[in-house]
């Protein structure tokens, strides 16, 4: 099946939406000369989102840098890796203090688990009360985002779907948003920022 791009508008999915909604994860091969990216697609092979790394610390660039872009290659999120624990994610291409949106810090790092904690930031630049928090085990593409005691999205590995492991490969994976979130991009982009800097799982 040919791979299409659409792009999805973020108002379909309202709060009262019912319907778990799942994406697939998995690295895309561009042609020849131009680098791999890492997709989002729906049940269909539809590419709804895609990731760019953007820039690698130097000094011009302080700061590890990462687009989270749609399917027509619009730029949604800027994120930045402030240091090895902590991340920052802005509106778009801006990076500028006011475009701020969320900071990312993980609080807790070991083989088998790893937490981190999502604080917004609201239009006054300050940090809101609504705080998410994200678990897990990157080796086993494992990763389930709260909101308080609900769960928002949780990522499941495809061969444990029903899928031979020898025909997926690992960093293929599934991410499934569950009824009451209505940004998945941002949820997505959380998802980018639990895996960044861990090379296997693309």
């Amino acid at each position: 099946m040919e791979e299409s791009s659409i792009a999805y508008d973020q108002h379909q999915f309202q709060a009262d939406f019912q319907i778990p909604f799942d994406y697939f994860v998995s690295k895309k091969h561009k042609a020849i000369g131009t680098s791999d990216f890492l997709g989002f697609t729906d049940s269909i092979g539809n590419l709804i989102y895609r990731v760019q790394h953007q820039s690698h610390k130097s000094k011009d660039h302080p700061h590890c840098i990462t687009l989270f872009l749609d399917a027509s290659g619009d730029t949604l999120f800027t994120i930045h890796r402030v240091n090895k624990g902590s991340w920052q994610g802005f509106r778009r291409k801006d990076s500028r203090e006011k475009d701020l949106i969320f900071k990312v810090d993980r609080t807790l790092n070991d083989f088998t688990r790893t937490e981190f904690e999502i604080l917004f930031v609201d239009e006054n630049n300050e940090d809101s009360k609504t705080e998410f928090k994200m678990k897990g085990c990157p080796f086993k593409r494992s990763c389930t985002i709260y909101n308080g005691d609900s769960i928002v999205a949780e990522t499941s590995l495809m061969h444990k779907l029903g899928i031979k492991k020898f025909f997926v490969s690992r960093s293929r994976f599934r991410v499934t948003i569950f009824p009451g979130c209505t940004d998945h991009s941002l949820v997505l982009a959380l998802i980018v920022i639990y895996f960044d800097g861990r090379k296997l799982w693309i």
